[in-house]
């Protein structure tokens, strides 16, 4: 539909006003060709839908436009966003964010936008320069050995059950739902988790007398449903005491619960679950998962894992960096590339089979949980003790998951993994 010439979104939709007075004004108007040179690389990049853009010297741009795709408007109130932005990437992108930088009436599909173009975007949104080698040195800090873990795990799990009470669903389940059809608003939340558990269950073949182990049991939600099925020894792990706790009483003397790391699990199972724990293992420890996976299960054996990926296309350069959700949210975390990920599994003698994505149910799941964590707000459900900023921060988190699936650079799949008799 437009030109590659980077100036046209320069001339687009210009609404100039008066020119600012005093110092900060003529600095503002020298730099400012700067920062159109950057948006300039921003509409090179946006080979799929569309930005408008208000910005700091009066102007209005239209950046990409090309062909469909998410379509979104930015207000932005201060050039300092987009140092933030080209410096730090979406770390950046959130600070100003919380500083007032910039603004959108819905921010989703502006992150469904930069995920969409992720590949001809390139570097332009990527940590940069010093920041990124700071960035990538505390993550580096924060990785998942058996102490690191435990400390992870606690930075995010250890919230308080009732914090995550006041918006998952009754089961608390905190991963991707599997919706009959994620686009219709007339299937519950509770009833879509219900359904996700039971496609884990489906892969493992259980029958009474079956060891079950579960590899990250949350609040207990998928133990539960599998003692349902059928009359089974289960043991679920958890690094998390407020799991633990929560699953314990739960699930009563019928199960299991220990604080262990996955490394040092010991026994043989005949199956395996472990729903989206795995992003929470990091690269650097996918073969000792996998080798715990194949030496705790039985010959024979099933696992039916639930992960996250991100497109192998931009996989090396999310792996350079720490990214929002690194930095603030899931300290240690990596989504997984699923091709490196396969290949370990498969040199360790583990079959993998039937794999099926469904990234738009988590994009609905990740709304759904907002639209939850909103009326939790309102109600005044959420712990006192979180404040204004934390709230902003995990509103900001949903929305930018839900974008990023949304975008589609990203996607959820299970899979089974056999051990062969």
């Amino acid at each position: 539909m437009n030109a590659s010439d980077p100036r046209r979104g320069r001339r687009a939709l210009s609404l100039r006003q008066p020119p600012r007075s005093g110092k900060s004004g003529y600095v503002a108007r020298v730099s400012a060709p700067i920062f159109h040179r950057l948006l300039d690389r921003i509409d090179l990049g946006l080979e799929e839908g569309s930005l408008e853009a208000s910005l700091p010297d009066g102007t209005r741009r239209l950046l990409g436009g090309r062909r469909d795709g998410p379509s979104c408007v930015v207000r932005l109130h201060r050039w300092r966003a987009l140092v933030r932005l080209a410096t730090a990437g979406s770390a950046g992108w959130y600070r100003a964010w919380a500083a007032g930088e910039w603004s959108s009436p819905d921010p989703v599909p502006l992150f469904a936008l930069f995920m969409r173009n992720a590949v001809s975007l390139g570097r332009v949104a990527r940590p940069n320069g010093p920041a990124r080698w700071i960035g990538r040195l505390i993550h580096w800090a924060r990785r998942n050995s058996r102490a690191g873990s435990r400390h992870n795990i606690a930075y995010h799990y250890d919230l308080g059950n009732d914090f995550y009470s006041a918006w998952l669903d009754r089961n608390m389940h905190y991963s991707s739902a599997l919706f009959t059809d994620p686009d219709s608003p007339r299937e519950t939340l509770e009833q879509a988790q219900r359904r996700k558990a039971g496609a884990i269950l489906d892969r493992l073949h259980l029958k009474d007398g079956d060891r079950l182990l579960e590899i990250g049991c949350g609040w207990g939600g998928l133990a539960e449903q599998a003692m349902e099925r059928a009359a089974i020894a289960y043991t679920g792990l958890t690094l998390s005491t407020e799991q633990a706790d929560y699953a314990s009483d739960r699930l009563g003397s019928g199960a299991r619960i220990d604080l262990t790391d996955y490394r040092d699990a010991r026994g043989h199972y005949d199956a395996i679950a472990s729903v989206e724990m795995v992003e929470a293992v990091g690269q650097a420890y996918w073969p000792a998962y996998l080798d715990a996976i194949h030496r705790l299960l039985k010959p024979g054996g099933r696992a039916a894992i639930q992960y996250i990926l991100i497109d192998d296309a931009i996989f090396e350069s999310y792996a350079r960096a720490a990214d929002f959700i690194q930095t603030y949210i899931f300290p240690g975390g990596m989504l997984i590339s699923e091709s490196r990920f396969r290949a370990l599994a498969q040199e360790r003698g583990l079959e993998w089979c039937d794999v099926r994505r469904f990234g738009q149910h988590y994009a609905q799941t990740l709304r759904q949980w907002r639209e939850r964590f909103d009326r939790a707000l309102e109600e005044g459900l959420l712990p006192s003790s979180f404040d204004q900023h934390f709230v902003a921060l995990w509103r900001y988190y949903l929305m930018y998951c839900e974008g990023g699936f949304r975008g589609g650079g990203i996607d959820v799949a299970q899979v089974t993994l056999v051990k062969p008799a």
